[in-house]
């Protein structure tokens, strides 16, 4: 038997249940952002068959209405029917907040930017590679795609029979790194019951796997699996229980990068978790696009009120063209590392997009979206450096 060097990752639609709980959960916060920037937001959600509970901690002048947010985020994923086991109109909506402890504001809150700290400890990964346009892992932005076409598909009525819970899954053959395959194309998609399963796997197949993968100029003998256990009607928070924060590697690198295992949602930027793992991709992405190595990890450290990181490192596997010493220089010349100088050169508080934005489909490598982190501005100016 042939051995193939085989990589797989999976994305799921808005539609899933942890997704149903960070969309929630980041809608809560650009509300808290939008009527106060220097809100503190650390939100929670669990989702179950027709209730949602929202908890955690938030300081802020905001006016929240958090069960009217939920319930607007439940009808426009499409949770709009009874007969789904959760819907907008009928869910019971459960509402746990206080504020967040003084001992985390002592030590994070500021007047200057650059002497804000960080709202937590912990570890951030950035990661970032040529093998795409986007400077993302293959795997993983296809498999984004195909649940962002579905869905697209589905909410303008031509996707007849789909309901919103979606997972996609793609495995790459990196047997040839040159010229990676697709040999595996899986969808799980929620439908409606009575439906023609044969026209709908076709239509799956024909409409979304193919043009998808075709998209990225890569092989259609791909393996396609749709809906492998027969029936998926039951599904979203009726079918599986959705907490917040649960798919932090859909939300990253697909797993083709480490994660330092904090979540993004619901979380306002002083959390580094956030912030920081943007910045970390930031770094990543404009060392390859300045064509310093061919493929980057950046590692950051962060502790609690400090403003400063306490480690910061990086691994090229065996692909940079100059010292990594060299390149920990550039870092610390081209990069602002500190929380609140992230926060202001990202405008993360009075952000140009919304956070519920990102919440679905990744966080980095988004054509449809505009994000500061995604820029290769800094491009010129570290291949100066190089001269």
């Amino acid at each position: 038997m042939e051995k193939k060097n085989l990589f797989t990752s999976e994305s799921v639609s808005e539609g899933h249940p942890d997704k149903v709980s960070d969309q929630i959960a980041d809608a809560i916060l650009d509300e808290c952002l939008k009527q106060d920037p220097r809100s503190r937001v650390a939100c929670e959600v669990f989702c179950t068959t027709n209730f949602v509970l929202i908890g955690g901690e938030i300081t802020s002048n905001a006016k929240v209405n958090y069960k009217q947010i939920a319930r607007n985020v439940i009808r426009d994923i499409g949770y709009t029917k009874k007969e789904y086991g959760f819907s907008d109109k009928t869910a019971k909506i459960v509402v746990k907040m206080h504020q967040q402890s003084p001992d985390i504001a002592m030590g994070v809150d500021a007047e200057k930017p650059e002497d804000i700290g960080a709202g937590d400890q912990g570890i951030m990964f950035g990661f970032a590679t040529n093998e795409s346009e986007g400077l993302m892992p293959l795997p993983i932005v296809i498999a984004h795609k195909l649940v962002r076409v579905a869905t697209h598909l589905r909410k303008t009525n031509q996707f007849k029979g789909a309901r919103p819970d979606m997972k996609s899954q793609v495995t790459v053959d990196y047997s040839n790194p040159k010229k990676p395959r697709v040999t595996t194309v899986l969808m799980s998609i929620q439908h409606d019951p009575d439906l023609d399963m044969n026209l709908f796997k076709k239509y799956v197949k024909e409409q979304i796997m193919l043009p998808v993968v075709l998209s990225f100029g890569l092989n259609e003998d791909f393996q396609a699996i749709i809906n492998p256990t027969g029936n998926f009607v039951i599904g979203g928070p009726a079918g599986d229980t959705g907490v917040t924060g649960r798919k932090i590697i859909v939300d990253t690198y697909g797993g083709a990068g480490h994660h330092g295992g904090g979540a993004f949602s619901g979380k306002d930027p002083t959390k580094v978790d956030r912030s920081a793992s943007y910045m970390a991709r930031y770094i990543a992405k404009n060392l390859v696009g300045a064509g310093v190595m061919d493929k980057c990890e950046i590692q950051l450290g962060y502790a609690i009120g400090k403003n400063e990181p306490v480690s910061l490192y990086i691994e090229s596997f065996g692909t940079s063209k100059i010292k990594e010493e060299k390149v920990l220089d550039i870092i610390h010349q081209v990069f602002d590392l500190r929380p609140g100088m992230i926060i202001k050169n990202f405008s993360l508080t009075q952000p140009i997009f919304e956070y519920h934005k990102l919440t679905n489909y990744g966080h980095f490598g988004r054509p449809d979206l505009d994000l500061p982190w995604e820029k290769l501005d800094k491009v010129e100016e570290i291949q100066n450096l190089l001269k």
